[in-house]
């Protein structure tokens, strides 16, 4: 049985696995490397997609690593749940997500997937599929390394 929703906090009667993935958001919100990483089992990888993008999977060192780049790349970072698909029985949440934050390359403006799937007590994450918007990557990291750059330039 699934169940589909715009969520916007977490309620009394959440699943677990639906507590965390709402964490994992407002983490994400407030660009807690550690909260995010410690949402995940250690043997978690992270797999991003689509394929094309040829990105190997994370492990948590890696994903750690990324997440404390992008933190100082992405200021006023916010992730906006559209939507949000559970499927309890599996331990799944898939949740459609809006993104939005500034750069040096100007406003940064993308939408995710992201498939959780969660321990048995739906606590943690034991492994992450994250669909994001290819092209919108292929056009605005090249513009974004071209605006670090120059900032660098600027600064020596």
């Amino acid at each position: 049985m699934t169940s589909k929703e715009k969520p916007r906090s977490t309620k009394t009667g959440d699943s677990p696995q639906k507590r965390t993935a709402l964490a994992l958001v407002d983490s994400f919100n407030r660009m807690d490397v550690p909260a995010i990483v410690s949402a995940r089992t250690p043997a978690c990888l992270r797999h991003l997609y689509p394929t094309t993008m040829a990105q190997p999977p994370q492990d948590t060192a890696a994903y750690t690593r990324s997440l404390t780049g992008l933190r100082t790349i992405f200021r006023n970072f916010t992730l906006t749940v559209d939507e949000l698909i559970e499927d309890a029985g599996a331990q799944r949440i898939c949740m459609w997500l809006s993104a939005r934050a500034d750069t040096a390359a100007g406003e940064y403006v993308n939408e995710y997937v992201w498939l959780l799937d969660f321990d048995e007590g739906g606590r943690k994450i034991v492994r992450t599929k994250e669909y994001s918007d290819s092209v919108m990557a292929r056009d605005f990291f090249p513009k974004l390394r071209a605006a670090m750059e120059e900032t660098k330039k600027g600064g020596q």
